[in-house]
């Protein structure tokens, strides 16, 4: 199987409503026509069988959502390297998430280079199906924004297979 340089993976859990966001975007993801160093990866609650699909990639692009305390719909970047050096918390296999898998890689020297977080604030997060409106109108969105992140990842990629190839 061909290994993507980019992975853009959505997590959540699509039982608690808006807190499926990340799963719901890459799900469209997958129906459109992607650039040839993109791959999709529903992640959904996956905890520690992460670290096989982001090992020793170039960048790791997350969607999940995340409870800042802002408005509903919001969007929020983070890098993934901040949230480690910041929150030095023991490494548990128990409610293992985004976090552990990334130090788990670290500790197996395969991080990927970059990963990058993007968090949308919910408004809905009880048991349920389906996303609230807000929620859910974001997602054409997501997908431009991680789409257009990857296309930037990938340039120095690309343009020094173009170089070489002069």
């Amino acid at each position: 199987m061909d290994r993507k340089p980019i992975i853009i993976i959505g997590i959540g859990n699509i039982l608690m409503h808006d807190e499926g966001i990340g799963v719901r975007t890459v799900e469209c993801l997958a129906q459109r026509p992607l650039p040839d160093y993109v791959e999709v990866l529903d992640g959904g609650t996956s905890g520690c069988n992460l670290v096989d699909h982001v090992a020793d990639r170039e960048a790791v692009i997350v969607i999940d959502a995340a409870d800042g305390g802002d408005a509903p719909g919001t969007l929020t970047w983070c890098d993934a390297d901040d949230l480690l050096d910041a929150v030095e918390t023991p490494l548990s296999l128990h409610e293992f998430g985004l976090l552990e898998t990334l130090k788990m890689a670290r500790t197996l020297g395969c991080a990927p280079r970059q990963t990058l977080v993007l968090g949308v604030q919910p408004e809905q997060v009880s048991l349920g199906l389906g996303l609230s409106e807000t929620v859910a109108a974001l997602i054409p969105r997501l997908i431009e924004i991680v789409l257009a992140e990857a296309a930037r990842l990938a340039a120095p990629r690309c343009g020094a297979i173009a170089a070489e190839t002069l």
